[in-house]
């Protein structure tokens, strides 16, 4: 049983009297009468990180992944709160100085305060956040219109990259890539100076944390709409390029596997000149890939030809 069933099935019916909850069917709770916003994320270790020998960076990847959630509704974050339950001897002043450094410093990037948590013992080291917001507006999932734009900000690929140099499945990557895609999986570059422009354009949003192809049916979910997008026009960095051709790698593998915590948005074509004027005046890469349709399929097209996707699936749980 998949988490999305659980939630569906069993979880969803207990929010019948709470509008706020969305039907458990985004990433945040939003109460628009009180202007607020939250995002709840847990982080386990091998699963989430591979291991808790670098403190300073999973601490930051936590945090990052879970204020993405907020940033992709249009909303900046203000308050976080954080609860650790770590294993026995996980913990010496050694790291616990490099956790409050990652967080102080994440703190003066993000402009957000720490404003309380827990902790607990525990058999596997695991991080949970609840990150606080406050708006009038959030741009919410299944709200894409036919005809829509899709938008993705910044690279996808590089973090997953990342995760496999962790792993040691590539050889004789040279030090500077090395630095680049590990930096990548533990530092993504979340899209926060969208924050103020987002829902003036966009009418649907999430942000890739489970992978493009997923995240982007999770936008549309039920809406009997579906998307084109062009492999070709999916942004992706330079060392990508190198690494997928002299390693003669499928890319689509390396893109499909979510750990991104880009923005994927859909909006009006009429905003499109607009789009591509913002992403100048704020310096936010943001790439136009594709359209919604009422095709009767998901396509991804590499030219004329259409790529079946079956293969290509991005991250969920699975109980």
């Amino acid at each position: 049983m998949n988490e999305f069933r659980i939630i569906t099935d069993y979880l969803k019916k207990l929010t019948k009297n709470n509008p706020s909850a969305i039907d458990l069917n985004d990433d945040v709770f939003f109460n628009k009468k009180k202007k607020l916003v939250v995002s709840v994320d847990t982080y386990n270790q091998k699963i989430h990180f591979l291991n808790f020998k670098k403190p300073y960076l999973v601490i930051k990847k936590v945090l990052r992944g879970s204020i993405s959630d907020i940033v992709s509704k249009g909303v900046y974050p203000n308050y976080y709160f954080l609860s650790a339950s770590l294993k026995k001897n996980s913990l010496n002043n050694k790291k616990l100085n490099e956790i409050i450094k990652s967080l102080k410093e994440e703190q003066n990037i993000y402009n957000i305060k720490l404003s309380g948590g827990d902790t607990t013992l525990s058999n596997t080291n695991s991080f949970t956040v609840m990150t606080v917001g406050f708006s009038n507006k959030i741009v919410k999932r299944n709200n894409c219109k036919l005809n829509d734009d899709i938008y993705v900000t910044g690279n996808i690929g590089d973090s997953y990259i990342g995760l496999c140099l962790l792993k040691k499945k590539f050889k004789n990557i040279n030090n500077n890539l090395k630095k680049y895609f590990t930096k990548k999986y533990y530092l993504p570059d979340v899209p926060i100076k969208l924050c103020n422009y987002l829902s003036k354009y966009a009418n649907s949003s999430i942000d890739v944390s489970d992978g493009l192809f997923d995240d982007m049916n999770k936008l549309l979910n039920k809406q009997k709409l579906n998307y084109i997008i062009n492999l070709d026009k999916i942004p992706v960095s330079k060392n990508f390029e190198h690494v997928i051709q002299n390693y003669r790698l499928n890319k689509l593998l390396y893109i499909s596997k979510g750990d991104d915590y880009q923005t994927l948005f859909t909006a009006p074509k009429h905003f499109r000149s607009k789009i591509i004027n913002l992403s100048k005046k704020v310096n936010q890469k943001i790439t136009l890939i594709g359209c919604v349709s009422n095709i009767s399929n998901n396509k991804l097209m590499k030219g004329k030809k259409s790529i079946n996707l079956r293969n290509f699936k991005g991250y969920s749980h699975k109980f």
